[in-house]
């Protein structure tokens, strides 16, 4: 993180503001991405749930891999132009608008190609807003509350989620009357929710794009910001071993994403094949699960400024990995619930702290590039870990032992962690006086 020998004076309301955008972009990644829109896609517009499963993952991964080849790229360029939240606010809009052209997406299989454009564009928008958001945090917040205002960004982000969420089921989708003279034989009451989704990610968005501040200008176009960008990446890889320790923490964080990113992944088949629980119990299991993260995020804010990020991510995957064991290791429904919301209070806290500590240690001159790589960590290998869920599932016969590769990403994770220093210090920048 940046530091100068005078203390980091905060500005409140645009930390809140900041921080509500963490509430904005979750819409999107709850609505289209994981409860609504994916079942739409498979059920209304492939019309068989196997094919449209596939053809989802498709869809997803290529977006993933395109997040992961630019999202370093843009990250350079924007440190080389200074301005963060043109970017910001253009991939806002695009994520938004997409959401909102989901709308005519109707169930039928001709609308295929629409569906997965627009899927697509939305994701790539969310995701890279979510780089310059990410980079912004180190010139907000003192140093010493970074862990409090990461883990406050992100509880309000499942909280956010949910809410939305809550409002598309019971005032939309599961409404008893019919709002706004919806068409529900040509699934009005759900293509709905998309519009909510567009619509709530650039209100809460908004905030954010008034009251907070912004590095100023370097004067440089988005062409010569290009070249310089590329070159400044190109001498960040030739000199690797000066950031050898965030080297470190992004492969670390490449395990144990994988291994977080494929719990929700198959966290619901295992609910229903293992413990035969219906769609509905799945659902509320998954809603359930994001209370417990957001408080946990929320709840170990403070212990990531009193530890460090490093070390809240050790004691996060530590109870991650406990949790994760003794659920595959309980024979009852009762058994799993329990142990699922204990699960989820480390899950936010691992995202928060992950976050607060690159923060930490990024150099001031790089941060956007910084959590460009950081994007890329996480999507990188986000096909390992589903890749030898299914495979250990298909040569054992069982779920149990499938899911237990999970534990292998999390324990690979956390010993790589265990060599990242305590001391979270951006290379070459004194601690502040």
């Amino acid at each position: 993180m940046a530091t100068s020998d005078t203390p980091h004076t905060e500005n409140r309301r645009a930390l809140w503001s900041w921080a509500l955008y963490d509430w904005a972009n979750s819409a999107f990644f709850t609505i289209i991405l994981t409860f609504v829109f994916a079942q739409y896609f498979s059920s209304a517009v492939v019309g068989d749930k196997v094919a449209g499963t596939e053809s989802w993952g498709h869809i997803v991964g290529v977006s993933g891999i395109l997040v992961a080849l630019l999202a370093p790229l843009l990250g350079a360029i924007a440190d080389q132009s200074g301005r963060r939240k043109p970017w910001l606010i253009s991939f806002t809009l695009l994520c938004s608008l997409a959401s909102i052209m989901l709308w005519f997406v109707t169930p039928e299989t001709g609308q295929f190609w629409q569906a997965a454009l627009w899927v697509g564009l939305g994701i790539l928008g969310a995701e890279f807003a979510f780089i310059f958001y990410n980079a912004m945090l180190p010139d907000l917040a003192s140093e010493e509350r970074l862990g409090r205002w990461s883990g406050w960004g992100w509880g309000l982000g499942y909280v956010g989620g949910i809410v939305c969420l809550v409002i598309a089921l019971y005032g939309f989708i599961e409404a008893s009357a019919n709002p706004f003279g919806l068409d529900r034989d040509n699934a009005e009451h759900v293509r709905a929710t998309f519009v909510l989704t567009g619509l709530w990610y650039l209100a809460f968005a908004l905030p954010l794009f008034f009251f907070v501040p912004d590095r100023p200008a370097t004067g440089l176009s988005i062409g010569q910001a290009s070249l310089a960008g590329l070159r400044q990446l190109k001498e960040s890889i030739a000199h690797v071993r000066q950031y050898r320790d965030i080297v470190r923490f992004l492969i670390a964080r490449m395990f144990y994403t994988d291994g977080l990113a494929t719990i929700f992944t198959f966290g619901g088949v295992y609910a229903a094949g293992t413990f035969d629980m219906n769609a509905g119990e799945v659902l509320k299991f998954a809603i359930a699960l994001n209370v417990t993260a957001g408080l946990g995020a929320l709840a170990f804010s403070w212990i990531d400024d009193a530890l460090g990020g490093r070390n809240t991510i050790l004691l996060s995957l530590s109870g991650l990995g406990a949790s994760a064991l003794a659920i595959l290791l309980v024979e009852t429904a009762t058994g799993f619930w329990a142990w699922g919301m204990i699960l989820g209070i480390f899950v936010g806290p691992l995202q928060s702290a992950s976050r607060s500590h690159l923060a930490r240690t990024a150099p001031h001159h790089l941060q956007t590039q910084m959590f460009g790589l950081f994007a890329f960590s996480g999507k990188a290998t986000a096909f390992a870990g589903p890749l030898l869920v299914g495979l250990v599932t298909s040569l054992t016969g069982s779920q149990r032992w499938g899911m237990a590769t999970i534990l292998l990403l999390l324990l690979t994770g956390f010993v790589l962690m265990l060599t990242v220093p305590a001391n979270e210090q951006a290379p070459g920048e004194p601690r502040p006086l």
